[in-house]
């Protein structure tokens, strides 16, 4: 197996992080840690649900994007406007531009890459902006553009099997010599081992599996740092 492939939101850089400064600067900066971690996790939430909603055709990027916010603060009796929502959205797009990579991934790409591994990336999202982060996260320097593929761009999204055949296709490899890292169980590990690939779950979130379940992890890892060492271990000799 010489293909690994990575998710980029909340597996190659910590997504809360620019998430937290915006809550503090747009909403309040009193909230402790916990209460910001726990807004985050309803964003991502209902994000997931709203983003297959867009995809779908049901609603419009706009409303997905808006509506993740509106929805995750109403769970703490908060309430935006859309304009407000729309205003949280821009200014999280743009702390989403000083990103960094979990300093372990990085140095886990450099190895992969150095001992001759094809490296690429499987992302949810609208073309332009995963693409950004993508940038500021310097990843072509790892990763070939060739080898990156953002679902916007083919219209179809983890954790619907095509994208993932996609990917086989392009890099005329079979699915049992890929190796995926995402962490999101419905839509990188459920998807990819639905595709017959290996998953490595990145759940440095420290979630539950999902009830009723039919697809499970080869690794489950809680931490960059757990992840550079298990593939350091297993891959790089």
């Amino acid at each position: 197996m010489r293909t690994i492939i990575f998710d980029v939101d909340d597996t190659l850089y910590d997504q809360a992080s620019s998430f937290h400064r915006t809550v503090r600067k747009l909403i309040s900066d009193s909230f402790t840690y916990e209460q910001l971690d726990a807004i985050f996790r309803a964003s991502r939430k209902y994000s997931e649900r709203l983003f297959d909603l867009s995809e779908a055709g049901k609603i419009t990027k706009e409303e997905w994007q808006i509506g993740r916010m509106k929805l995750a603060l109403h769970d703490f009796n908060i309430t935006l406007t859309d304009k407000e929502a729309e205003t949280f959205h821009d200014h999280y797009v743009k702390e989403q531009g000083v990103i960094e990579l979990f300093p372990e991934v990085q140095l886990l790409l450099q190895e992969l890459h150095t001992a001759g591994y094809r490296l690429g990336i499987l992302t949810n999202g609208e073309e332009s902006h995963q693409q950004m982060k993508i940038d500021q996260l310097n990843l072509e320097k790892w990763i070939k553009p060739e080898h990156t593929f953002i679902s916007g761009s083919y219209g179809c999204a983890k954790p619907v099997k095509k994208i993932f055949e996609i990917v086989e296709e392009h890099l005329q490899c079979e699915s049992n010599d890929i190796l995926y890292v995402g962490d999101s169980y419905e839509k990188d590990v459920i998807g990819a081992k639905s595709a017959g690939w290996q998953v490595i779950w990145m759940n440095h979130r420290n979630k539950t599996i999902p009830d009723e379940v039919s697809y499970f992890p080869d690794e489950e890892v809680h931490s960059a740092k757990e992840l550079y060492q298990l593939l350091k271990s297993s891959l790089i000799k």
